[in-house]
């Protein structure tokens, strides 16, 4: 058999390797995490139902990990963060998450992250200029 590796952006071929990998580590997870994934999507909205922000995230196993978090520009400064992560945190210990996990770059929330009780647990110099901040908050 001939293999050979390709560069495609195919969603078909994408969720093959996600799911592939979500079934090896599910065979190293005891079976009560097993069944533990759900996306957590909260979103800002305007009178007229625009979005002007919001969290992208998911719980996977024991665990909350916030991938995206933004308000626009004009809404910063305002709480509307603070709110983000507040309710962020009651979906995790609602669903029993042992901790939340999130990344940031230095010119983005990391003061932010730690007025909220996030702690770095790791970095990388250098991640395009600036430092790239990986960040947990434990809640038990």
């Amino acid at each position: 058999m001939k293999l050979h590796i390709t560069r495609e952006s195919n969603s078909t071929d994408k969720q093959y390797v996600r799911n592939g990998l979500i079934q090896f580590n599910a065979k190293h997870f005891p079976d009560h995490l097993k069944s533990r994934y759900e996306e957590v999507n909260l979103f800002i909205k305007n009178e007229e139902g625009q979005v002007c922000g919001g969290v992208v995230g998911e719980i996977c196993w024991n665990w909350l990990e916030v991938h995206y978090l933004y308000v626009d520009e004009e809404l910063r400064k305002q709480g509307y963060g603070s709110k983000l992560i507040a309710e962020v945190e009651q979906i995790a210990r609602e669903k029993k998450c042992d901790f939340i996990k999130l990344d940031t770059l230095s010119f983005q929330a990391l003061d932010f992250y730690k007025r909220h009780g996030f702690e770095v647990y790791g970095s990388i110099e250098n991640a395009g200029t600036h430092v790239h901040y990986y960040m947990k908050k434990d809640l038990q």
